[in-house]
């Protein structure tokens, strides 16, 4: 076993590239751990959109492999900021600009697990440290709720400056709103496009959600006002397609991802994740059965031109968790390990995104 001199000792030699000096006199390593698998490092730049980030963390495997010898583990390299950099426009008199990044979780068609993505996802930037909000918008099927064990949570409203103020759940380290938290779970929610999209504005604006790194909102399946009412009230940071291998979900996938890119919308989609990659019996784990096809995410990725953020296993565990209102993010079962990695790619595209786009604005759509 090697001890954090050693590590420390040998992460001296890796020097930032625009600084000119190395990580540890910088301060940017924050946390080094040991366990039975290898070692894990968290480093903590100035700023979220340093642009050496993905060369440093190169840089340490290679430094630490020729330091300590060609068999050593590097389990996980963890990037906390400082400070996350988002690109809103100063001037922007959108009500919720004290969230740096709003991250729209879409899917082209229902039933590839979007919202279980999201949920999952938002708890992984929460153990990340990141502050982080989860606006569940599929008003006509809210099932955020039942993932956070929340069903019978009611938000309180309370009066701040002749206005009502919604106070979100707060679990695992995130702050939520649902549909969900306010009808009768038995009861089906029937409402007209205009009655939805006036609802979401509501949790939008009327939140209290403070100061936020990242606020996820998990939209309806395939494109409808919903989406519309989302561009139109804020600035989206960017969007995030959810499918399965299944040629019917990619095929709608696409729709999703013309959807964002149209030039009246023009939102950038910050990657794709595919879920149910591939099934993994709980008794043999080291087995992979491509049940509804492989690589397809993948493949519409790289023909899409976007990045593939991650793919997801079809595992028992995830729908139990999910159902028990403790979703698998929460710990450090390989499913809940992949979260996390896709919670790095997700940070990793948003700074890039604010680096090299514009500032985010509100879309303008004629009515």
């Amino acid at each position: 076993m090697f001890s954090k001199d050693q590590v420390l000792n040998a992460l001296k030699k890796v020097i930032h590239p625009e600084k000119g000096k190395d990580i540890v006199s910088l301060g940017m390593v924050s946390e080094i751990s040991f366990n039975d698998s290898g070692i894990s490092l968290t480093i903590t730049p100035d700023k979220s959109n340093d642009p050496f980030i993905s060369s440093i963390k190169s840089t340490i495997v290679r430094t630490l492999k020729e330091a300590l010898g060609p068999d050593v583990v590097i389990t996980n390299i963890d990037v906390k900021p400082k400070e996350i950099v988002a690109k809103h426009d100063a001037n922007s008199d959108d009500p919720l600009r004290g969230i740096r990044n709003i991250i729209a979780i879409s899917s082209g068609k229902g039933g590839v697990g979007k919202t279980t993505v999201a949920v999952n996802l938002a708890i992984a930037l929460a153990r990340k440290k990141y502050r982080v909000g989860l606006l569940d918008a599929d008003v006509f099927g809210p099932s955020v709720p039942i993932m956070f064990d929340a069903e019978k949570y009611r938000p309180e409203v309370k009066r701040v400056n002749n206005t009502d103020i919604i106070v979100p759940l707060t679990k695992y380290g995130v702050k939520v709103l649902s549909t969900g938290f306010f009808v009768d779970p038995a009861e089906a929610v029937v409402w007209r496009g205009p009655m939805a999209s006036s609802f979401l504005k509501q949790m939008m604006v009327q939140g209290e959600w403070g100061e936020l790194d990242f606020l996820l909102v998990d939209l309806p399946p395939g494109t409808s006002d919903i989406h519309l009412t989302l561009v139109q009230e804020t600035a989206v940071t960017g969007a995030i397609i959810v499918t399965t291998p299944q040629e019917v979900a990619l095929a709608d996938a696409i729709k999703g991802i013309a959807m964002f890119r149209s030039e009246k919308i023009n939102v950038p989609v910050l990657g794709l994740i595919e879920n149910m990659s591939w099934f993994t019996p709980a008794e043999l784990p080291n087995n992979k059965y491509f049940i509804f096809g492989k690589e397809g995410g993948r493949k519409l990725a790289e023909k899409a031109g976007v990045p593939l953020l991650g793919q997801i296993p079809l595992i028992q565990s995830i729908c139990e968790s999910s159902d028990k209102g403790e979703p698998v993010a929460l710990g450090n079962s390989p499913a809940g390990k992949a979260f996390m990695t896709i919670a790095d790619a997700v940070v990793e595209k948003v700074n890039l995104r604010n680096k090299d786009l514009r500032p985010t604005i509100k879309v303008e759509l004629n009515k």
